[in-house]
């Protein structure tokens, strides 16, 4: 059996959290970045939430269940198409899983739940000198010519 035949993709259960917590922490450290107490609670509430337009979130164990990476996306609607399309927010996975197929196995599973929901285009962002997981997004995606600005 390969490395990436052991992974288990499987949404977020409210057991999780004290993983999820530590994955999402490892995520936020990798973007130099930090959060408060209350947007760690608010974000589990909206992940658990299955409310139609709350993010949803997937987390991926090994073979010993020892959970492995993360990714949260969100279903929206799209003023060019009548359905919504798939964004896939955050994306995560352990130093010590990267390599095994964690990253491309949590793709594919927001892939598959787009895919369940009728909302066929998936798309998320990265740095430019990310260039572990581009290597992986080359193989899975299609590179945009868009840049992305944000409010000042």
């Amino acid at each position: 059996m390969s490395e990436a035949a052991a992974i288990e993709i499987r949404a977020l259960r409210a057991e999780d959290e004290a993983e999820w917590r530590a994955l999402w922490r490892g995520y936020l450290e990798f973007y130099e970045s930090a959060v408060s107490e209350e947007v760690y609670a608010e974000t589990w509430r909206r992940l658990l939430s299955g409310g139609a337009h709350e993010y949803a979130g997937l987390i991926a164990l090994g073979a010993d269940g020892a959970a492995q990476g993360i990714a949260h996306y969100l279903f929206h609607r799209h003023c060019w198409k009548i359905e919504n399309v798939c964004y896939l927010q955050d994306l995560f996975v352990a130093p010590s899983a990267r390599g095994a197929g964690v990253g491309g196995a949590l793709i594919g599973a927001v892939y598959e739940q787009a895919d369940a929901a009728g909302a066929g285009d998936v798309y998320w962002t990265t740095q430019h000198f990310n260039t572990r997981a581009r290597a992986l997004y080359d193989q899975v995606g299609r590179l945009t010519p868009f840049i992305k600005y944000s409010r000042r």
